[in-house]
Formats: C-alpha cells, structure tokens, sequence
C-alpha cells in the first residue's frame, strides 16, 4: 500500500485504523551498557565505536538486576553496546540474571572475541548458556569488510567456527547462535527465508559454519547511516522507500510493545532506537532506571513515535527478533 510521505507516524497509525502506539506488559529488559565497541560499522545506529567513552557504572548496573529480579515478567536481559563485553560490569550482569532464571541475550559483533583479554568470552557464553545474536550482514568478504572495516569477515568467520565447536549454533543445541543480516546500502531486506537459505548454504559449504537462524534487520535512518545517507543526497528517497512499504501487519510484532529499554546513563527509553535519538519515554512514568519498580505501570502507556519508526513496519518489518511477518 503506498503511504504518502507527508504523513506522521501517527498520523499513517490513525489512517489505518490502529490507534495509538501502546506498550503492552513489558516482557524484555533490553541494556545498552555503553557506547565503547571495537569496531566502527558505516550502519551503526548508536554511533559506537573504539574511541566512544559513554559506559555504564557497577551502581546503574546493579540497578537494573534489582529492577529484573523485582519484576518476574521480565523473562529476558538483552544486553546491547556497543560491545557489551567491553563493560566491566558485562560479567556481573550475564551471571546474575542466569541466576535469576532470566534467559540472557547478548548482541555480539564476534570479533570481540579476538580483543586482547577477551580469551575467556566463547568459554564463558557457553556456561551460562547465554544467547547470541551475532552481525554479520553478509556472507562474502569484500561486503562485510567495506561495512565494517578490514579483516572483520575473517575473524568473524573465526569466531563462528569456534563457537560453534563449543555446541553454538548446532542442530538441537540450547546454545542458542543467531545471525543478523542488514542491507548494504538504502534498500529493504529481502525475504529474510531467502536470506537464512543463502547463508545457510555459503557458510556451510565453504567454512562449515552452522546457526539456527538469520534476522534481516532494516537499516535505520539514524545517527551514522542517516548522516552517511545525507551525504550522498539518498535521504529523502529512502524515507519515501520506507513509508510507502509501510505494513500495518506489523505494528502487532513491534519490539517496542513488549520491552523497556534503559540507556547507559540509566534513562528509560521505549526502545533503542528512540535511546540513540534521546526520545524521552513516552510514559507518563518512571524516567529512569531509579524510579522503576514495577514495570506492568507501564502497561497500555502510549510509545514516543517518529519518522524512524517506518523503518520498522516497512515491508516485512524490522525488530529485535528480525521480520516480523
């Protein structure tokens, strides 16, 4: 259905007949736990990178197990950077919320593993059967390495055979490995059944490489890719791309519904997205980490919108958890 880009967000919500943007009962506490990564990628939504200093304190750290642990629907940590491994306090919060029976994501760039004091990581992921959701948004050298800079395919590929030697990724494996594939430029993902069976293919024949699945995750038009799209005069033409590929069946799925979403400095966000951006929660509630106790307050509270949240509902959609129909 074609979108006019003169319309708002909201106003594309309303014409469709949803209403507003509301969360439902929160089941994800996602953490981005600092801005520190060691790679600097052209796509990069937070802007992260190894000169970055914005990291998350021990104390706003324990703050949010206390917020876990007082909250039980709260089925899962998403732990997010940057690289999250580069907070001190990654350790404690992995350790913790697996003892608090919490399942534990963790967004990994897989070359971290290869960082210099990082031997202990892969062993480490694996006896806290943590889940990772790893990048690398395609299966050839040359596109992976002109997004993400020289030698990151190789040692991601590394990475990959190494992970998936300690049970990652296998058949039937609770060691849970997930690929996550992004455009190379202002364009949709393609399907993303089409995307895993490519992957699925190359890796395994070259590298014999298994995972379980790929996540197509649309590029965002913010922070770096939106500068580098204005810098090339695409802009414009790629936010059209996005609001006229508007997919109301997706608004349903959005990762936004179902998860609270704290900032490095402990500010709440209504996802990470609007965190990157500074769009303060669009809850009348808690502002931060310190004044949240229970999180079902936030339950049928409205969501702040934007024009980059077409970036999630366009096509077949873009979330957390890749497509969303």
């Amino acid at each position: 259905m074609s979108v006019s880009s003169s319309l708002t967000f909201d106003a594309t919500l309303a014409r469709e007949g949803l209403g507003d943007l509301r969360r439902g009962e929160p089941r994800t506490l996602q953490v981005n736990v600092g801005k520190r990564c060691n790679q600097a990628c052209h796509h990069c939504h937070v802007d992260a990178g190894p000169k970055r200093t914005e990291i998350m304190t021990s104390a706003t750290a324990e703050r949010v197990l206390d917020v876990l642990e007082r909250n039980p629907g709260l089925r899962t940590l998403d732990l997010t950077g940057g690289a999250p491994e580069l907070n001190p306090s990654f350790r404690r919060l992995v350790e913790r919320g697996r003892e608090l029976g919490r399942a534990v994501n963790v967004r990994c760039n897989l070359t971290i593993l290869w960082v210099d004091g990082m031997e202990w990581l892969a062993g480490f992921y694996r006896d806290q059967e943590v889940s990772l959701v790893c990048s690398l948004p395609c299966y050839t050298e040359d596109n992976v390495d002109q997004q993400r800079g020289r030698g990151v395919f190789e040692g991601s590929i590394r990475a990959l055979q190494h992970l998936n030697e300690l049970g990652y990724g296998r058949a039937g494996s609770r060691l849970r490995l997930d690929l996550v594939y992004n455009p190379l430029g202002a364009f949709l993902p393609g399907p993303q059944a089409e995307l895993a069976a490519r992957y699925r293919e190359h890796l395994g024949s070259e590298f014999g490489i298994e995972f379980h699945d790929l996540l197509a995750f649309t590029n965002m038009p913010i922070a770096r890719f939106a500068d580098q799209l204005r810098r090339t005069g695409e802009y414009g033409r790629y936010m059209g791309l996005l609001v006229n590929h508007f997919n109301a069946g997706t608004v349903e799925g959005l990762m936004c519904r179902q998860l609270v979403s704290v900032g490095w400095d402990g500010a709440l966000y209504d996802c990470d997205f609007n965190q990157m951006l500074e769009i303060p929660l669009g809850a009348r509630g808690a502002r931060t980490i310190w004044e949240l106790d229970d999180v079902r307050t936030a339950i049928d509270e409205p969501i702040a919108t934007g024009p980059h949240c077409f970036g999630c509902t366009a096509g077949a959609g873009s979330s957390c958890a890749g497509a969303l129909v």
